[in-house]
Order: C-alpha cells, then sequence, then structure tokens
C-alpha cells in the first residue's frame, strides 16, 4: 500500500521539478544507455530524477512478488483461500501496466491526458493495496455488511465520487504551470475554472460523507468503523485545506507533491472505511495447517 502510493508522489516530484522527459525515450532513458549519460540539452538532475522514479518500479514489483508470495504461501495451508492470492496478483499486474502507460507518457512527449492517465492509473492499485492487507486480516466467508443498504449505496456513491475528484485533480494540474517539460502542450482551459469544478467535487464528496455519518447513528455502527469514518473526515479536510492554500499561493512546487500525497491518503483512508463496513469473519491463515496438509 505504502509502496503503490509512494510511486505516485515521486511521480509528482519528476513533474514539479521538470524532469519529466529528463530521460526522454522509454524504456532506454536515452538512445543507446538504459541509464543515464551526458546528454545536450537535458540536465544531468533531472536525468536522474526521472530515471531514480523508473528505479522505484523496480522495488514496487519486488513488494508485489512478496505479496504474491506470502498470499499463495497461505493458501498452500489454506486452499480455499484463493481470494487473497486473486488479490494479490492484482499488485505484480498492475505495475507492469502502470510501467507501459508510463512509457507511453514519455513517447508522448507528455501530453497533459497521458500524464492524467498515468496517474489515474495508480488510484485503483493503491485501493486494491487497501483490500489485500485487509484480506491478510480476515477470512473468506460471504461479506455480512455492518450498515444498511442504503449505507452500501453511499458508500459506492462516496467511492465514485472520489474518482471524480481525482479525475478533475488532474484536469487542473494539466493547465497549470507545472508541465513536467516546458515544451509540453496544456490544457486549453482557464486553471480558476478547473479549480472550482475540483473544489465542488469535494464538497459533494464531504456532503456524501456526513450524509453517510447519519447512517451510522442510526445503525450503532462499532466503534471501529467510527474510527474509520472519523480518519476519513480529517484526511479530507486536511486535503481540501492544502488545496485551498496551494492555490492561493500560487502552486509552489513542494505543495503540489503533498496535495498528491493527500490524495493517496484520501483513497487509503476511503477504502478503510469501505472495508471495515463489512465483516468476512476471523482470518483463518492465523491458526495452524494441518498436519497431513502441511505434509503434502
Amino acid at each position: 500500500m505504502v509502496a503503490q502510493a509512494l510511486i505516485g508522489v515521486t511521480g509528482s516530484v519528476v513533474r514539479v521539478t521538470g524532469s519529466g522527459l529528463g530521460c526522454p525515450t522509454w524504456p532506454q532513458c536515452v538512445a543507446g544507455s538504459l541509464v543515464p549519460v551526458n546528454h545536450p540539452g537535458i540536465h544531468a538532475l533531472n536525468q536522474w530524477i526521472e530515471f531514480g522514479n523508473r528505479m522505484l518500479t523496480g522495488v514496487v514489483v519486488v513488494v508485489a512478488a512478496i505479496a504474491v508470495i506470502t498470499a499463495w504461501r497461505v493458501q498452500i495451508d489454506h486452499p480455499e483461500r484463493k481470494r487473497l492470492v486473486k488479490l494479490a496478483w492484482t499488485m505484480p499486474g498492475g505495475v507492469v501496466l502502470q510501467a507501459v502507460i508510463g512509457g507511453i507518457t514519455v513517447l508522448a512527449k507528455l501530453e497533459w491526458w497521458t500524464v492524467a492517465i498515468h496517474f489515474l492509473a495508480t488510484t485503483p492499485l493503491v485501493w486494491l493495496a487497501v483490500l489485500l492487507l485487509k484480506a491478510f486480516q480476515e477470512g473468506d466467508e460471504t461479506p455480512r455488511s455492518l450498515i444498511p443498504a442504503s449505507g452500501r449505496k453511499l458508500l459506492a456513491a462516496l467511492a465514485v465520487v472520489l474518482w471524480a475528484v481525482l479525475v478533475a485533480g488532474t484536469t487542473v494540474t494539466g493547465a497549470g504551470p507545472h508541465s513536467g517539460d516546458l515544451n509540453t502542450h496544456r490544457l486549453n482551459v482557464p486553471v480558476e475554472t478547473l479549480a472550482r469544478i475540483h473544489g465542488g467535487l469535494l464538497v459533494l464528496y464531504l456532503v456524501l460523507l456526513a450524509t453517510f455519518g447519519l447512517q451510522l447513528m442510526r445503525v450503532g455502527a462499532p466503534k471501529a468503523l467510527w474510527q474509520r469514518y472519523a480518519l476519513v473526515w480529517l484526511v479530507a479536510l486536511a486535503q481540501g485545506g492544502l488545496g485551498s492554500l496551494q492555490y492561493a499561493l500560487g502552486v509552489p512546487e513542494a505543495m503540489v507533491s503533498f496535495h498528491v500525497l493527500g490524495a493517496m491518503l484520501m483513497i487509503v483512508a476511503t477504502a478503510g472505511l469501505w472495508v471495515a463496513s463489512r465483516d468476512r469473519g476471523p482470518a483463518v491463515s492465523l491458526e495452524a495447517a494441518p498436519r497431513e496438509l502441511a505434509t503434502a
């Protein structure tokens, strides 16, 4: 979960430092070399920032592989735990897909919409990582909802609106001052208009979140669910305040990366609320396997 979110944050560092084409080709860094070399017109620092972000993909692949191996080891002891393995495989699969999208983004010379897709492709991987983490800690029984059907619908709407907030955020970035490279085309729409849409969607998210809180009060939700709910409020309000401050200060570079970090935390918090709203029973994988199964 941390690795998937971190790759999104480091991608923003590449963008705000103007290092998006520090390695102007893919999969090589420059023509004829997989690693940065002296190249006319490209500063060495920009090369290494972009190359460093590419290398982080390898770290995420290693973490994803460990998740798959761990889930597979659990399934050896408990063959019925197929859902855990399937969730684990989304991690390396998603990283490979994301790497390909990143390559297309470079080859397209950082066109704003390719950068937006590159960022948005990370968001479901962070969500799935939260589900995977929870899956290691719970069983595989049919999920029993801890909230009424109307509450589940509100949660689904909350997830959809969160996605819309993220999409709107990429359009603000696409029209904003940080292009990743001076020669990159920008989205030709007033930033002010896009920022209002982005902020308006966050307000809608908060309204849905408040309405969901009323549902929790009505059913007497357990303490753990209330804690997850409070965390979502904390992260969402902090992210909204940070975004407003960032806009008022003229979008300084460092605050962009903190805002991307906030976006990742919003995904984690909302996904955490999602998984906390249902119960799949105890994690049987915490128990020892039968001797005959372990021997087999």
